[in-house]
């Protein structure tokens, strides 16, 4: 039997993405407490999901969104990885207020924050050792987030598109014009 990569190349992708959700999922947490959300987009939800980016340039005016909106589409898939607003309880200021119960509703935990930030990191790297191409992207988390993507309540959600490609589409990309 012969198997062409090209024909492989989906599912070769896939299976990475599934070890990068992993990575995130056993990823460091602050204070060992779990409040992390991951999912993968594929299929149909792509376009959904760059649907919505374009809808968020059109309200905003930033330009940028429109240029993730296409390397979504670009994509085999995307892994969404956010938190649910839990604060630890640790009274450590660290997020500009001097204790949890001081802190407003809306200002996220900064330890929510950094789990989500290594989790991503987790993730990332899972795919360079796997030579996967990847691109970090607030935009297309923002819009995972409004689409309730992750389950209710999700936050600071942040969007890593995966390809496998000749050419990473994530690298040397055109901005489109404004913002």
């Amino acid at each position: 039997m012969i198997q062409n990569e090209r024909d492989l190349r989906h599912e070769q992708v896939l299976s990475v993405a599934r070890q990068m959700m992993t990575a995130a999922r056993t990823a460091p947490k602050g204070k060992g407490i779990d409040v992390v959300e991951i999912a993968m987009v594929t299929g149909d939800d792509l376009q959904t999901l760059s649907d919505a980016m374009r809808q968020i340039s059109e309200e905003t005016g930033m330009k940028f969104f429109l240029r993730d909106a296409d390397n979504v589409l670009q994509a085999e898939c995307v892994i969404i990885i956010g938190t649910r607003e839990q604060p630890q309880g640790l009274n450590c200021g660290h997020c500009g207020f001097p204790t949890c119960g001081a802190r407003p509703a809306g200002v996220p935990c900064a330890l929510n924050t950094v789990d989500v930030g290594i989790a991503v990191g987790s993730a990332c790297a899972t795919a360079a050792d796997h030579r996967v191409d990847t691109r970090v992207m607030f935009s297309a988390g923002l819009a995972a987030q409004r689409l309730g993507m992750l389950p209710e309540g999700s936050k600071m959600v942040l969007a890593i598109p995966v390809s496998a490609s000749s050419k990473n589409p994530f690298f040397d990309r055109k901005p489109k014009e404004g913002k």
